[in-house]
């Protein structure tokens, strides 16, 4: 039909480059940031980033037409840093974020691996993640309490 290849969507092509930015010249510390071959998920997950961070006055992104696999992201700082590095530097944090993500889940899965072989010396002191056998709820913890 349409849409074009899935491999399209994703696989970068000889010689294209996969982030291209363009500084704003009517506004002050502010770049416009073109990510190609990327969507949603990593447009929102950065701009979420990008909000958290304490130099960042704006942080929005669009992504034009769904059928084009690309995002726009416009960044504007306070001017201590430039978009750029502030741009690293959400990537670096998102990047150790995911990560840390990562190894809590591995740890959750090993655990209920430990839970399923049996071992019932060892289910006694196991902390269950979601909270419906110890009465989680009741003591005021978070849902897999990161």
């Amino acid at each position: 039909m349409n849409a074009p290849a899935r491999h399209e969507s994703y696989v970068l092509e000889d010689g294209e480059k996969p982030v291209e930015l363009i500084e704003d010249t009517k506004i002050p510390n502010a770049a416009t940031i073109k990510i190609v071959k990327q969507d949603h998920t990593l447009g929102n997950m950065l701009r979420a980033q990008l909000l958290s961070m304490p130099q960042i006055l704006f942080a929005g992104y669009k992504v034009p037409h769904p059928l084009h696999p690309y995002f726009i992201i416009k960044i504007q700082t306070d001017g201590t840093v430039t978009p750029q590095e502030i741009l690293e530097q959400a990537c670096t944090k998102l990047i150790g974020t995911l990560s840390s993500l990562e190894t809590k889940f591995r740890r959750e899965f090993s655990y209920k691996d430990m839970e399923s072989s049996g071992a019932g010396a060892v289910t006694s002191h196991v902390e269950d993640p979601y909270g419906t056998n110890s009465g989680a709820w009741g003591r005021g913890r978070e849902y897999l309490d990161f």
